[in-house]
């Protein structure tokens, strides 16, 4: 009911938070129907906006262009490390018991910056930790943030920030390094110095409510006051074995995966992201639900050895990998692959990997 009233008043925010909340809920049964819901929740509702309501997010005052976008919470679930797994859950735990903390004299920023490469869960992170709090996840633009007209970006970040108490939710800066950079650096202009000088100052003029949380791929080009803004911090890297299986079983198997299947999984997905794997999965399971044909793992090992051949190959490797003898022998000395595992990826029997093994 709820949900029915927003929409009919109109109102984007409630409808997003109402409509992710059932999306969350939906998918822990039904992972399609939540990805429909959640893809609708994406569009901006033009139809409503004959009603008179008109969105007050920041926008550029020239292009008027909006400056932050409201999304949906993730259906996706996130895997963590276990040493990302705490910080998670401290960073939601000190919001949640900002008030008590308050009490004793503990309160601080409440700013996450996370770092690592892509793919590896950053945005998914943010989405969740929007979702476990009930607030709305406004993510900023950065094409329309980052103007190449002098003084305009500074100006921008400062509407965004100065709108920041007034929305009642978590902003979420991604691509980080782009307004952030270490100011000495000899190949920017003094305009990016000015740019994140504004930032620093606007994040230190936040109320410790305020719930900022940044991403980037890039840690090192960040400048060092940027880092001691945020007293949290999350470092990401691509996803170890066990963490790779849990990934395999719950987006292929759907949780329901055999021990052997995932740890050749695992071994074989060296160079992956946790992107990648739920890619792969979710292309393997639409595969056979469109042909009406049982789940084929072959296919999957196909696409991660298509994905690991091409990361190798671009690092000028003498490998030849146009036939199976040659993709068997480097399969089984370099990703710790048996001869049966190796024998399964490429349809061949184990006798026979046994004697390509043999030879030189």
């Amino acid at each position: 009911m709820s949900l029915i009233n927003a929409a009919l008043e109109a109102n984007y925010t409630d409808v997003r938070k109402l409509g992710s909340k059932l999306a969350s809920q939906i998918g822990k049964s039904d992972l399609g129907t939540a990805q429909q819901i959640k893809s609708s929740l994406k569009k901006r509702g033009v139809p409503l906006r004959t009603s008179g309501y008109v969105e007050t997010l920041p926008t550029d005052p020239k292009s008027r262009v909006p400056l932050v976008e409201e999304q949906p919470w993730p259906v996706t679930p996130v895997f963590l490390e276990d040493n990302l797994k705490s910080v998670f859950e401290a960073f939601i735990s000190d919001i949640k018991n900002h008030d008590k903390l308050a009490a004793h004299g503990l309160t601080g920023k409440s700013n996450l910056l996370m770092s690592g490469p892509p793919g590896t869960g950053k945005t998914l992170v943010a989405g969740h930790i929007a979702a476990q709090l009930g607030l709305p996840l406004y993510i900023v633009r950065l094409d329309s943030l980052v103007s190449s007209l002098l003084g305009d970006t500074a100006k921008n970040i400062r509407n965004v920030f100065d709108y920041v108490p007034h929305m009642g939710g978590v902003l979420f800066l991604d691509e980080f390094d782009a307004v952030a950079k270490v100011r000495d650096d000899k190949h920017e202009l003094g305009e990016l110095k000015r740019v994140v000088n504004t930032l620093i100052q606007a994040i230190d003029a936040l109320d410790d409510k305020a719930i900022v949380i940044a991403a980037t791929n890039h840690s090192e080009l960040l400048d060092r006051a940027i880092w001691r803004r945020f007293p949290y911090k999350m470092h990401f890297s691509l996803p170890s074995s066990d963490l790779k299986k849990h990934l395999w079983d719950h987006f292929l198997f759907q949780d329901s995966g055999v021990e052997q299947d995932l740890s050749t999984l695992a071994k074989l997905s060296r160079t992956l992201s946790g992107a990648d794997i739920e890619s792969i999965a979710l292309a393997t399971r639409r595969e056979s639900i469109i042909n009406d044909t049982p789940l084929n793992t072959h296919n999957a090992y196909l696409s991660i050895l298509e994905l690991e051949m091409r990361s190798i190959s671009s690092q000028s490797t003498n490998h030849d990998f146009s036939d199976k003898k040659n993709t068997a022998k480097f399969l089984h000395s370099n990703y710790g692959l048996s001869q049966a595992e190796v024998g399964k990826l490429l349809n061949l029997s184990r006798q026979t990997i046994a004697g390509y093994l043999k030879e030189r």
